[in-house]
């Protein structure tokens, strides 16, 4: 009897190991397919967002002569902030957003529609765009782009809002 209890030692020994082989081959796996699946997630935004630029129409940056009348008339233009051929143009007085490329038009009338300060998921959702984690991201940096140009608003939080040309932000709503 000594003998098959041996065997059945050495059997489960050998399922073990075997076990303990495959547990590590799946943790290098589940790596492989993490790395993959960042990849493809990159390549996606990549490809959507040349997609985008290549559909936008870019905004006409006004003559060197109009800059030079804003100058003699006291202001100093902002330059307009550019990535790839779209354009974001500053904010001005009388500025409407048709200036602004139809996405980034989106996003104002989203704000404008929620009449509070949004987090970027938010703006996200409610403009119908995917709300996971890289395509927010991709919108933040729109919504950051705005607010830098004064077309938004950001509020602390992470949140951003249409601003009050007045002077001050726009206060948030309940």
């Amino acid at each position: 009897m000594g003998s098959l209890i041996e065997e059945l030692r050495r059997r489960e020994a050998a399922a073990r190991a075997e076990a303990d082989r495959l547990r590590t081959r799946i943790e290098e796996l589940s790596e492989d397919l993490a790395r993959t699946e960042e990849q493809a997630s990159r390549l996606s935004i990549a490809r959507e967002e040349v997609a985008r630029v290549l559909e936008e129409p870019a905004v006409a940056e006004p003559p060197d002569n109009a800059r030079r009348a804003e100058r003699q008339a006291g202001g100093e233009p902002r330059p307009a902030s550019q990535a790839g051929t779209v354009t974001v143009p500053p904010w001005q007085e009388g500025a409407e957003a048709s200036v602004l490329p139809r996405s980034y038009q989106d996003l104002l009338e989203v704000a404008a529609d929620a009449g509070r300060p949004l987090r970027a998921g938010e703006f996200a959702a409610a403009a119908g765009l995917a709300t996971d984690k890289a395509k927010v991201e991709g919108l933040r940096s729109k919504l950051k782009l705005l607010a830098a140009q004064g077309w938004l608003a950001g509020v602390p939080g992470g949140l951003f809002t249409l601003p009050d040309h007045s002077g001050k932000a726009a206060k948030p709503g309940k």
